[in-house]
């Protein structure tokens, strides 16, 4: 029996979809600088820098903005391509999913808790100085939302892996 794009679940389809919005987020602003509590010489001069100098992408930032969804890709990928696969689903595909989610989003939490870490100590210090905050962008709350759904979806799964083996249990 080989690979059917009909024998996959809404349940892999939506762990694959959840893996590429999350690589779709990406070249979204992940990094955000901004100067609301600065004084107004530091707004204008933001003004007159460039954009990727105040706003980073995930692929301009560090590891824990690009690598996070690039690991929910694959993990969407393997969950469809071998979720047809009896021998994986029972060995603990569903399993897998759920420890490859959750440590996506743990990836996602260290990135964020570290997200000032992208600059080094003296730029940190005197953006500091400066009344400049560096916050996360629309792009690490999408893929973070992502990241979260796959996890959801991944228990969703888990759950119904256990209710085909009853059942089938009870059929022998």
């Amino acid at each position: 029996m080989g690979f059917s794009l009909r024998r996959v679940t809404w349940r892999e389809w939506l762990g694959l979809a959840a893996g590429l919005l999350a690589v779709g987020s990406t070249p979204l602003p992940w990094t955000v600088l901004s100067a609301d509590t600065a004084t107004s010489d530091v707004r204008d001069a933001f003004g007159t820098l460039p954009h990727s100098d105040v706003v980073r992408t995930a692929w301009h930032s560090d590891l824990f903005s690009w690598g996070p969804p690039l690991l929910l890709a694959v993990v969407g990928l393997a969950v469809v391509l071998f979720g047809q696969v009896s021998k994986a689903r029972v060995s603990g595909l569903p399993q897998l999913w759920l420890v490859g989610g959750l440590a996506t989003v743990l990836l996602m939490v260290i990135g964020w808790t570290t997200l000032d870490w992208v600059f080094d100590t003296d730029q940190r210090a005197f953006l500091d100085a400066a009344g400049v905050s560096i916050s996360g962008g629309i792009g690490r709350y999408l893929g973070m939302v992502f990241a979260v759904g796959s996890v959801v979806v991944a228990i969703v799964d888990i759950r119904a892996a256990r209710a085909e083996s009853r059942a089938s249990r009870r059929r022998r």
